[in-house]
């Protein structure tokens, strides 16, 4: 089977850009082959491209050319669409359909139905926009707090919505968890279009069962360091905690990470992805306190990877991905108290810790594995063809 994958770069590598190549990886390694089509927001300098690129974020002529030609030069089965914003743009759905190459498209955010992508405003989860008008967004500056570019970015999403181009030019549509299909239903698409299939990563560890070692200790946070993160719940939940606290990560809240006053709170800084894998080997419990729904966070399953149970607030993929009391530990969104609650709780049951670690690494195997991942998307394909 040849695939072509199609993806937006940003200016700052992401989440994203990891899957794409994992699951580019995952094919070659079936023997299929994958060609990537790319386009990279370094792209965009000066002022009078970025004029270009905000009239033609709906719909690029230019871009549907494009990779029109590129098509007809290659010939691909099935095009895999992961991020079109802003230089793709949805107008490449129009010459795959030119061609008659059917089309998936992987969601790895909201940014369908919302114009900050996060369906959150103002440090609470805000979905105005899923059933409203997408043009609310400018009232409230949703993307980067800019009035020009919510504008652009509502437009975006009302012309699409006007043509339901997701249900009409898009053979299947990935969503990653069954929260965020539903969210994508209430948005209007229909619900016959959407797979769910979550990311995976390959096996730190080398498959198989893993024994632990009994000297783990502290819980780990690994993650950008910014508001929707809850990074001021970690903290708080801190000033009552005895636990050692390890965080891993940069962002716009670094400064309040480093003068939190607290002996046991450690910020380690950004760090290689080998060195992430030895601190949490050497963790008991990674914390993830976002007060957003969350897309599918990588760290996530490879913290299941690593037998390392998570303590999550209870609030969208978060709350399906993880089993309570099974492999990690759910709190009240936005509680400091109830982190606390939940950590002091864990520290006191040792058996509690070392089953549930179990229970993480029997998760990613039997879910997330490349073997299990490879399955399903091969299905999605054949499903289109």
């Amino acid at each position: 089977m040849h695939i072509v994958f199609a993806h937006n770069f940003y200016q700052q590598a992401g989440g994203e850009d990891t899957v794409v190549a994992q699951e580019m990886a995952l094919l070659r390694s079936a023997g299929h082959k994958v060609s990537l089509y790319e386009r990279h927001n370094d792209e965009i300098k000066g002022l009078w491209p970025k004029m270009e690129v905000a009239f033609s974020t709906a719909y690029s002529r230019k871009s549907r050319n494009d990779f029109g030609k590129y098509l007809e030069s290659r010939s691909p089965d099935v095009v895999h669409v992961h991020n079109f914003f802003p230089l793709l743009t949805p107008s490449i759905y129009d010459a795959c359909r030119a061609l008659d190459i059917p089309v998936v498209q992987t969601l790895h955010n909201f940014r369908i139905t919302c114009a900050g992508g996060l369906l959150m405003r103002d440090g609470a989860v805000c979905e105005l926009c899923v059933n409203g008008s997408p043009y609310q967004a400018v009232k409230y500056r949703c993307y980067r707090e800019s009035v020009f570019g919510s504008t652009v970015l509502a437009h975006m999403i009302s012309t699409h919505r006007k043509k339901q181009t997701w249900s009409n030019k898009v053979d299947r549509i990935i969503a990653l968890t069954d929260f965020s299909r539903s969210k994508y239903i209430a948005a209007g698409v229909a619900a016959e279009k959407i797979a769910v299939k979550p990311n995976f990563i390959d096996d730190p560890l080398s498959g198989g069962a893993i024994e632990f070692p009994a000297s783990r200790n502290g819980a780990l946070y690994v993650g950008r360091l910014s508001a929707e993160k809850g990074i001021d719940v970690l903290l708080s939940a801190w000033k009552h905690i005895d636990e050692p606290l390890r965080i891993v990560g940069d962002g716009p809240l670094r400064t309040l990470v480093e003068g939190c006053g607290r002996d046991n709170v450690h910020y380690l800084g950004k760090l290689p992805h080998d060195k992430v894998s030895e601190e949490m080997i050497k963790a008991s419990f990674l914390v993830m306190p976002s007060i957003w729904y969350e897309g599918f966070p990588m760290v996530l399953v490879e913290a299941f990877a690593h037998g390392l149970p998570v303590v999550a607030s209870n609030i969208g993929n978060l709350a399906e991905i993880i089993n309570d009391k099974e492999t990690g530990f759910l709190f009240e969104t936005g509680s400091s108290e109830a982190l606390c609650a939940v950590v002091n709780s864990i520290r006191e049951d040792s058996a509690m810790r070392s089953a549930s670690q179990a229970l993480a690494r029997e998760t990613f195997v039997k879910k997330y594995s490349p073997e299990t991942n490879l399955e399903l998307l091969i299905e999605i394909y054949r499903g289109v063809m």
